[in-house]
């Protein structure tokens, strides 16, 4: 199992995007795999606003959400109190964004990897999960 962030997820719908090739291959050989794949709740207003905003056509968002919500090894997960106050900690100690602090407060609640773009995230998180970023050819891994 896998957390995967939404710089991910967002980069595999939006074609122009420079790691668009990068992140669709990964992500088909993930799902392929039948891994179970994890995000929080919030991927879903995360990956709609950011494809709309930079495609301009709501109708990719809403594609993107119908195929992410359809993926047979989804899940899910609520956002609860417990693992927002995990995040919330997570954010004030290791200086993350509050959306990029409830990626990583799931990885380390489900003991899986997180798998992002963000450098940030990557950098600040590093010591408290594991955190990988997906190959950027497909001869290469990263892990």
């Amino acid at each position: 199992m896998y957390v995967v962030d939404a710089s991910v997820w967002v980069s595999r719908f939006v074609v122009g995007d420079v790691r668009h090739e990068p992140s669709r291959l990964w992500l088909a050989a993930l799902v392929q795999s039948d891994a179970a794949i994890a995000a929080p709740a919030l991927l879903l207003p995360e990956v709609a606003g950011a494809i709309a905003r930079r495609s301009g056509r709501p109708e990719l968002a809403m594609q993107a959400l119908s195929l992410l919500q359809r993926l047979p090894h989804m899940r899910l997960v609520s956002i609860d109190a417990d693992l927002a106050q995990r995040a919330g900690r997570l954010a004030a100690d290791l200086g993350l964004r509050g959306a990029d602090a409830v990626y990583v407060s799931l990885a380390h609640q489900l003991g899986v990897p997180l798998v992002t773009w963000d450098r940030e995230q990557r950098e600040r998180s590093a010591a408290s999960i594991e955190v990988l970023q997906p190959p950027r050819s497909p001869g290469t891994r990263r892990w």
